[in-house]
């Protein structure tokens, strides 16, 4: 696998100058690289170039690294479903919104996203963050019943089922895509929802 460069804050004689989310941001590129399980914190403490003890004076420990990065994932993701809806938007045009606005948050956090999605439960930590998680995906399996009996959306098919194959796409795109590339996150959110919702057959919905 070929490693993302890390940049180090220069700080006074050269040697590397760290806040506590410049340290998170090069601690999230390292869980990815190696996996959380896999990463000490003397591997953690040998990227950043620091001591383990100048890290400890910023966190607890590489849990709260962790708590913290799944957490800003997960933050911006419920904002998303909070944001203010104009009068009489319906729960499909919620839903639609929702799907957009998710692929502008995963491209905007996708290093923090990527780590979200990559847990597998084996601490507290993780535990509480696919609590999270799944808190997440029955309030959007809620809106898609409710976008299904307005008659949005199709019917036939169970809420909870849908509301996970409408994400699990959106969340594979932490696979491919890449900032760097050449397409936009306009492009990408509106051609993911248009074929979400609309399909890829006839002409573009009205």
């Amino acid at each position: 696998m070929t490693r993302t460069p890390v940049q180090s804050p220069a700080g006074r004689n050269g040697r590397p100058a760290y806040d506590r989310d410049s340290l998170l941001e090069v601690a999230v590129v390292v869980f990815n690289e190696r996996g959380y399980d896999g990463t000490g914190m003397e591997e953690l403490a040998r990227r950043l170039g620091l001591s383990k003890s100048s890290i400890y004076h910023h966190v607890s420990g590489k849990e709260e690294l962790l708590e913290l990065a799944v957490g800003r994932a997960l933050d911006a993701l419920f904002a998303v479903l909070d944001e203010d809806q104009a009068p009489g938007t319906t729960a499909t045009d919620r839903m639609k919104r929702i799907v957009h606005r998710s692929v502008e948050v995963l491209a905007a956090e996708l290093p923090y996203v990527t780590l979200l999605l990559r847990l597998h439960g084996n601490s507290e930590v993780e535990q509480r963050a696919l609590a999270r998680r799944r808190e997440f995906d029955h309030r959007v399996a809620e809106l898609m019943a409710r976008a299904a009996a307005e008659g949005g959306i199709r019917a036939d098919i169970d809420p909870h089922l849908a509301s996970r194959l409408l994400f699990g796409t959106v969340n594979s795109l932490v696979e491919w895509y890449r900032p760097d590339r050449g397409l936009s996150v306009k492009t990408l959110a509106d051609a993911l929802t248009a074929i979400l919702f609309d399909g890829l057959h006839g002409r573009p919905a009205s």
